[in-house]
């Protein structure tokens, strides 16, 4: 959502009143938000802040109002709207139809919190503008002004709101590893001379995070990928002429038994969490993918290898092309694979394997594709042009 809106030129970022009280509550269902107090028995008559479905509810309530005009025009999530364009009477149209939407389903606005015809907005803790994504100034400045954690919550609390930017800057994971060394289970609590330089020197790299672009969905998308042993990492990137514009950095460390993984599973394994990671952005898409191991490139045509291989071949699904290149030349992708701690990441391992079983069919027999594997474990005799891996 953010993408679409990045590198429009005029932009209306309107703001709902009292959020969820918008919507009415059925009178057969209103018993069901009774509440007692001191001054006796009360119901809600509109939605109230607290129940499991009102988000979902209140979501599903702006898809409907503005179900045509969504990802053409209008962008929305809960009660932020955001009308853009590129020129300034198409967007003053749009507004227009909106507003009306507005009026007829009885939606109220917040006059303090909207903005209208600007060339630039904050949507979601982002400003969005024409150069395209950025971080929001105030909420760097909250962060920029905060004195040294003394305690475990406030630092997995720095951590977390300076992580949700981690997108914009490199080397996220390598300067915040002495302080996320704290929240190790039984570690002792003590800032040391690595810990305030790490937590001054996010704030530092906070206030001057680069742009990064919307994706062109008319151009090829790049994917550098490399493995180490113990991380892999990932840059997804497009080319405009001959500069690389990145698009999102990722990195992910691995466990104790994908440690043990031959340097080729490993360089595989780079490459499907990558697909995995920006999967979004590469469904339906032209991908390159650059790597600094050769032996990807004849993956796609041998026929006995390991399960886990196997299972990768499921990449076949997106359009790629791989081309070698050398890890001096990979340098981002292979800083982003060194990181020898990233706790800070989400706690999930790298899934081996894509969902849907009918990805991997690349023969025209009626039977599944796990037939032999089956006949296999069945009868113990290898079916005849397969081998015992």
């Amino acid at each position: 959502m953010l993408e679409r809106l990045a590198e429009n030129k005029y932009f209306c970022v309107l703001d709902g009143f009292s959020g969820y009280f918008q919507i009415p509550i059925d009178p057969v269902d209103q018993e069901k938000t009774t509440f007692t107090c001191l001054f006796g028995t009360y119901a809600y008559r509109r939605t109230p802040f607290g129940l499991c479905n009102a988000p979902a509810t209140f979501q599903r309530y702006m898809m409907a109002i503005f179900h045509d005009m969504i990802e053409e025009s209008v962008e929305v999530f809960m009660d932020n709207f955001s009308i853009f364009r590129n020129s300034f009477d198409n967007c003053l149209k749009n507004l227009d139809k909106m507003l009306q939407r507005c009026k007829d389903a009885h939606i109220v606005l917040n006059w303090v919190k909207c903005h209208f015809m600007v060339k630039e907005g904050i949507v979601l803790r982002h400003k969005v503008s024409e150069a395209g994504l950025k971080v929001d100034k105030e909420k760097i400045d909250v962060i920029s002004k905060l004195s040294p954690p003394t305690n475990i919550k406030g630092i997995r609390s720095f951590l977390r709101h300076v992580g949700f930017y981690r997108r914009f800057f490199k080397d996220f994971s390598i300067i915040a590893h002495s302080l996320t060394k704290l929240l190790e289970k039984d570690t002792p609590f003590k800032l040391n001379d690595a810990c305030h330089n790490a937590f001054k020197l996010l704030k530092e790299k906070l206030t001057c995070a680069p742009v990064i672009i919307s994706p062109n969905w008319n151009l090829p998308f790049e994917l550098m990928c490399d493995a180490s042993d113990f991380a892999v990492g990932a840059i997804l990137g497009q080319k405009d002429g001959k500069n690389f514009h990145p698009i999102y950095f990722a990195s992910k460390t691995l466990n104790a038994a994908q440690q043990n993984y031959t340097i080729t599973e490993k360089e595989h394994m780079a490459v499907v969490f990558a697909f995995d990671k920006f999967r979004s952005y590469l469904v339906l898409s032209k991908t390159i993918v650059h790597t600094d191991h050769s032996a990807l490139r004849h993956l796609f045509k041998k026929k006995d290898a390991k399960p886990r291989l196997i299972r990768w071949i499921l990449l076949q699904e997106f359009d790629i092309e791989i081309k070698d290149r050398k890890g001096t030349e990979n340098v981002a992708a292979d800083h982003l694979s060194r990181i020898e701690n990233d706790e800070t990441s989400d706690d999930s391992e790298v899934d081996d394997n894509f969902p849907g079983e009918t990805l991997m069919e690349i023969n025209t027999r009626d039977e599944p594709w796990f037939a032999d594997f089956e006949n296999y474990l069945v009868s113990d005799i290898i079916p005849k042009g397969m081998t015992y891996k």
